[in-house]
């Protein structure tokens, strides 16, 4: 098997769960790791960092693989395809989240054009919008309301209005002829996304071991620096961690304490280095740094994960705002560009 090219008939046990946790981004893989022994996380892990795309035969085999394993769970009182679909939608992107449903699909009796609630709008904008009015309209009545919604306001405002119209009108159909719309779109949907999806695996592992306690991130990168410590150093490199913030100007610096609770930074500070905790000093007010200083000496023994769970809020503040354009990271001693 070639290098972050996972084989499709040869997948191992933990190359299959690497492949899923990939999958299914990084909230869901934080809370899976939190439940797994370290040999696991150990060798999960490594394949999700030499990982750099998944084809869609691969990806296909290993949700076959889960569903048939989910399935066979007989005793549990709940209807796996619900949970399921509860959990894809609220991690996966709408591509993955397509691809996995379209294996759900396959294996339970379907709801007529239940596969577009999970794809973007646009895709499902460019597979009707050369039907009739009336069609465009009777699918949309499946959807639900947001996602209709959605669609609707792509259309060209003659079109939107003939459909919103038309929506009005319908009353009932023969169910051989939503049978038949709902073949033909299927068939057209199939053709969407069916190339290889892109990963990279470092940039991802990096970022779901941003989000892992300080324990698990350790386990998992002391393991592969033994294996591989370039990989390891390369890892390290696309992560931010709390000491990075030391790098940020003060303006930046000043707008992330804009956006933290006091008692959050208090927290965060108890492990901190001296520079870190000067860094943060100099960046507040004399009156706000003699009370953060006051409030740091009467506060009472805490847990090591609180302070871990502190540092990584202060690093999703910092990374929010980055998203919304309100600052710039720089880690490590990567150049800056003025």
């Amino acid at each position: 098997m070639a290098p972050g090219k996972p084989n499709s008939e040869k997948l191992s046990g933990p190359q299959k769960a690497a492949i899923f946790l990939l999958t299914m981004g990084e909230e869901y893989t934080m809370k899976f790791f939190k439940g797994l022994e370290e040999s696991s996380i150990k060798k999960i892990g490594k394949y999700m960092s030499e990982i750099n795309y998944i084809s869609a035969e691969a990806s296909k085999k290993v949700m076959d693989d889960f569903l048939q394993n989910f399935d066979s769970s007989a005793n549990l009182v709940l209807s796996g395809e619900d949970f399921l679909k509860q959990v894809v939608s609220k991690t996966l992107d709408k591509d993955a989240a397509r691809e996995v449903f379209q294996v759900i699909g396959s294996k339970s009796k379907t709801v007529p054009f239940s596969d577009l609630a999970y794809i973007s709008s646009e895709n499902l904008v460019s597979i009707i919008q050369g039907e009739h009015p009336q069609t465009v309209a009777l699918v949309l009545s499946y959807l639900p309301s947001e996602k209709a919604a959605e669609v609707i306001a792509l259309f060209p405002e003659e079109f939107m209005t003939d459909i919103t119209f038309r929506l009005l009108q319908i009353g009932q159909v023969d169910q051989e002829i939503i049978s038949e719309l709902d073949e033909i779109i299927r068939r057209d949907l199939s053709k969407i996304g069916t190339a290889t999806r892109k990963f990279d695996g470092i940039e991802k592992l990096a970022d779901i071991l941003n989000e892992v306690d300080g324990k698990t991130e350790e386990i998992v990168l002391s393991h592969i620096e033994n294996e591989d410590s370039e990989l390891a150093a390369m890892i390290r490199q696309k992560m931010f961690v709390f000491e990075d913030l030391l790098q940020l100007d003060s303006k930046n610096f000043r707008d992330i304490l804009q956006n933290v609770d006091n008692q959050m930074l208090i927290k965060a500070l108890r492990t901190a280095t001296e520079e870190m905790k000067e860094k943060i000093f100099s960046n507040l007010s004399e009156r706000a740094a003699e009370m953060l200083r006051e409030d740091m000496e009467v506060m009472g023994p805490i847990k090591l994960s609180e302070v871990e769970e502190a540092q990584q809020e202060l690093i999703k503040t910092a990374k929010r705002l980055e998203a919304e354009g309100r600052i710039v990271l720089t880690k490590g001693k990567e150049d800056v560009f003025v």
